[in-house]
């Protein structure tokens, strides 16, 4: 039997969306859950989420230790963004050429050895800032070949009509990750120490290789030329993105909300000086946490995402009304209505977050979904960085609650006028 059969009979048959009534209608669809393959790979992302978080928070702790320097902290995260960025185009043309399971084994299974890395360099005492930077360095690689692999994998675990509802649940583990895992790190590292979170993420790493080794094979489908992963293939998948318009239009409305509109690297400034009488340590957090809180309030209330069928519409609609609440935020002076505000962006890009991903997977023939989801890797990582730069350099030159404000009116008339101007996104449905 052709293996992609057998993926296709594992996946079937698609149970027709049910009739849910009163509030049931709101609630998260968890149909793919249903689908074995998924499940196994949904579960995986569960341990990761958290796990990938705890060390985040510690390699930025653990150089801060060593240097003292706020600098070197932002200098290990460029060290990081650019063999994500590399790995991940790499990595989308690789996912297009061979077995993506076996692409997910190898590279869950080099980031679980880097966070063993991780902890042993941290258990030695080594403190070394060049240690950590190149471990960095090859953890993000890791996760730049892996990440495309696992997001085209999706389409082929689960029906066109279940690809919301698949995205909304894996989006909204993501988010709660990156609630949760910040907030155990700082809760563990007093009581077990700083080597220990990187020892706890490669244990729950071999979690997510145990998972992904009993997902069916997923190479490519019969009648899919055999191809080199190499620069032709890259270039080739920009080329197609080029030649279809609302798979452009879907990577540049998360560009216009995340560039133009992500308001992050104003937080510190924000809670020491607007927020200051409530305390700058509860408004810090509290602002760096309202995003995530609010996308993963919206996932669990994404059950009417399965009945969508203009998908174009939703993006749209998700990046004006991100635009609207990052536009709130920045005119509040009330630290409590300006989390509201963000909690409610942060609904906006769990919506977009969701949709986009449906676009790529749908739009996209599976021989190109790889070098997509490559693409749409650099794009989620690499627009907040560029807007870390442009709203601090605005908010030193007008004042942080006029880059914000300001960047949110931006992220509105943008978008309208490309969607005004460009008709392809607005007229895509399934």
């Amino acid at each position: 039997m052709d293996t992609s059969e057998s993926t296709a009979q594992e996946r079937d048959p698609s149970p027709e969306a049910p009739r849910r009534r009163g509030w049931r209608r709101w609630a998260m669809d968890t149909r793919p859950l249903r689908r074995p393959a998924y499940r196994r790979l949904w579960s995986s992302t569960i341990v990761t989420a958290v796990g990938s978080q705890l060390t985040a928070v510690a390699v930025p702790k653990q150089i801060y230790d060593i240097t003292g320097s706020s600098a070197w902290v932002g200098a290990a995260s460029l060290a990081g963004l650019v063999p994500l960025i590399v790995f991940a185009l790499w990595g989308g043309a690789i996912a297009d050429s061979m077995d993506r399971r076996k692409l997910l084994l190898i590279t869950n299974s080099g980031i679980a050895v880097t966070s063993l890395l991780f902890w042993l360099q941290a258990f030695t005492g080594l403190e070394s800032v060049a240690a950590l930077m190149v471990l960095l360095a090859v953890q993000q690689a890791f996760w730049g070949l892996n990440a495309p692999a696992r997001n085209a994998s999706i389409a082929r675990l689960v029906p066109e009509d279940e690809l919301p509802a698949a995205n909304a649940l894996g989006s909204t583990v993501m988010q709660t990750g990156q609630v949760a895992g910040p907030l155990l790190a700082g809760a563990l590292i007093p009581v077990i120490g700083l080597p220990e979170l990187y020892l706890i993420d490669a244990l729950a790493l071999c979690v997510t290789v145990w998972a992904v080794y009993r997902l069916p094979p997923l190479p490519p489908l019969a009648g899919t030329a055999v191809r080199r992963a190499g620069v032709k293939e890259i270039v080739a998948g920009f080329r197609y993105i080029s030649g279809h318009t609302v798979l452009l239009l879907s990577f540049l409305a998360d560009i216009i909300a995340m560039v133009l509109g992500m308001p992050r690297a104003l937080f510190p400034q924000l809670a020491a000086q607007t927020y200051a009488p409530y305390g700058e340590g509860l408004a810090l957090g509290l602002l760096f946490a309202a995003i995530p809180i609010g996308a993963v309030l919206g996932g669990l209330f994404s059950g009417t995402f399965s009945r969508a069928r203009r998908h174009g519409w939703m993006v749209i609609g998700a990046v004006v009304t991100w635009g609207v609440a990052i536009t709130g935020f920045g005119l509040s002076p009330n630290l409590w209505v300006g989390v509201a505000f963000l909690a409610v962006a942060g609904v906006a890009d769990m919506v977009s977050m969701v949709f986009r991903g449906a676009i790529l997977l749908s739009a996209a023939t599976d021989e190109m979904r790889g070098r997509m989801q490559g693409v749409f890797t650099v794009v989620v990582a690499g627009g907040p960085r560029l807007a870390d730069v442009l709203h601090g350099t605005a908010g030193s030159a007008f004042g942080p609650k006029a880059a914000v404000a300001g960047g949110g009116l931006l992220v509105v008339a943008v978008m309208l006028a490309l969607a005004a101007a460009v008709p392809a996104l607005r007229r895509y449905r399934v």
